[in-house]
């Protein structure tokens, strides 16, 4: 063989090794999503059912909370739709209080609030939220998932269907899909136009309200694509609240956990007590992956892609009941309880989230109680701070912002307090009227003889009185020229 030949042969074993070594390094020996094979496809998840003790509850409040999300748009409070999210007027009805863009500091403090309790619940019960509450689960679990399992014929047992839906199947499960994202989509938006302002458009035609017909079709897509595409990839991919779970967990959070030490070393097959010693009670049936609605599998510890739907809970005790075990195999736990068998609830994030809750909802309540039936906002007009008039009076030049937060229309009056040769001229006669929840800005002089300021600047109150009997009160400071004596 010459030399040339054998350079060739050389480098082409060389390319084979390097080749080799670089499929071997892209090869996972596992799925690193568990949605995800290893040539990088989609892994289509036909999770089984397990009807068991856990999951009739969790139907009970899944059907519940979607009743709940259904009647709301509909019930009244107060005269007021219960909730109302009114973002082009930017007006947040709830409870029959109406939220203005003034009340930045009530949002702040409901938004502080929410996020603390998210945080204590977390550290108390775990992801309860995303395996019990959660839209996403609730209508992928309860709603569309049935409806794949009654057109797949697989109703009452999950898993692969026997052959892919196809022909009437196919789009027949797609037309149930579509008017049922509909009905989703018309409900979700009647939480910020009304139900009334709905209900016409449904009966008018798309051109006469284009953007609305648009939003509507564009939320309907949106749902088709999450409920019969996305899946739960939404909670593996899309949702951060499974990344921020190392943040919000603790040793002591529950969690659905499966025992270790009870259940290692693993041995297939049925058995009956007793057994050997050395062999745990997971019998290895993989029925706890089988049923998962994420793919994943429970006995590898706590993961991110745990929403914590106990399907595992339930199949694993139905499980341990033929075979003659014990329930709780996979049960609620926690790291810590597993570890060393001692159950302690109290932590310094248990004292310290409610402390920060009890200050906020004080914080709250102080200032929701605070508010009037209206609000006013005293201003300077821009220009000079004071004009001297032809007749010796000082004149300054104001603006009151007025907010009427009542559902009546609504009359204001003025009044100077601290001043007695100080009087309040409106522009052109105007009259201070605001209709049911307007915001208006009024412009005012007020004219006082010099001797009210002869420092140059005097504090007084100005009174806001409206016909619904309230009264407001704020400071204005009459600005003059220092030791002015006039004319």
């Amino acid at each position: 063989m010459s030399s040339t030949q054998e350079q060739i042969q050389d480098r082409g074993n060389t390319e084979n090794e390097t080749q080799a070594k670089s499929s071997a390094f892209l090869q996972p020996e596992e799925h690193v999503l568990s949605t995800l094979e290893h040539d990088g496809s989609r892994r289509w998840l036909y999770p089984r059912l397990a009807p068991g003790n856990l999951w009739k509850a969790r139907r009970i409040v899944a059907w519940v909370l979607i009743a709940i999300f259904t009647l709301i748009p509909h019930l009244r409070f107060a005269d007021k739709p219960l909730v109302l999210l009114d973002i082009p007027h930017r007006r947040f009805t709830i409870l029959g209080f109406t939220f203005l863009p003034t009340d930045t500091l009530l949002l702040a403090l409901a938004m502080v609030s929410l996020f603390v309790t998210i945080f204590l619940i977390t550290a108390l019960v775990g992801r309860v939220w995303c395996g019990w509450a959660c839209p996403q689960t609730v209508y992928m679990e309860f709603l569309f998932r049935p409806i794949d399992r009654l057109f797949e014929g697989t109703k009452g047992k999950g898993g692969r269907p026997k052959e892919p839906l196809s022909g009437l199947r196919y789009w027949g499960r797609f037309l149930v899909y579509l008017v049922l994202c509909m009905f989703l989509t018309h409900t979700f938006l009647a939480y910020f136009v009304g139900t009334e302002a709905l209900a016409q458009w449904i009966r008018q035609s798309p051109f006469e309200h284009p953007i609305p017909f648009l939003v509507m079709s564009f939320t309907t897509g949106l749902m088709m694509f999450d409920f019969l595409f996305f899946r739960e990839q939404m909670c593996l991919i899309a949702c951060p609240y499974g990344r921020f779970q190392s943040v919000m967990l603790d040793r002591r959070s529950l969690i659905v956990a499966y025992d270790k030490n009870r259940g290692e070393p693993r041995a297939k097959g049925k058995r009956n007590l007793p057994v050997v010693s050395n062999v745990g009670d997971c019998i290895d049936c993989g029925k706890c992956v089988q049923v998962c609605p994420t793919g994943i599998d429970i006995r590898n510890g706590l993961q991110m892609e745990c929403i914590n739907c106990t399907q595992c809970i339930d199949v694993c005790n139905d499980v341990m009941d033929k075979i003659g075990s014990p329930r709780g195999l996979i049960r609620y736990s926690s790291q810590e309880q597993l570890e060393s068998k001692t159950k302690k609830i109290l932590r310094p994030r248990l004292i310290i989230y409610p402390v920060v809750l009890l200050i906020t909802f004080t914080l709250f309540g102080i200032v929701f109680a605070s508010k009037h039936a209206f609000d006013a906002t005293l201003l300077r007009s821009l220009g000079s701070p004071f004009i001297i008039a032809q007749d010796g009076k000082i004149e300054n030049n104001m603006r009151l912002k007025l907010v009427n937060r009542t559902e009546k229309e609504t009359e204001f009056t003025l009044k100077l307090i601290g001043a007695e040769d100080a009087v309040i001229s409106l522009q052109d006669g105007e009259k201070l009227v605001l209709k049911p929840e307007e915001t208006k800005t009024f412009t005012f002089l007020v004219r006082f003889s010099p001797s009210e300021a002869p420092t140059g600047k005097k504090d007084i109150q100005l009174e806001v009185d409206s016909s619904q009997n309230a009264v407001r009160k704020m400071k204005l400071t009459l600005l003059a020229p220092r030791s002015y004596s006039g004319k």
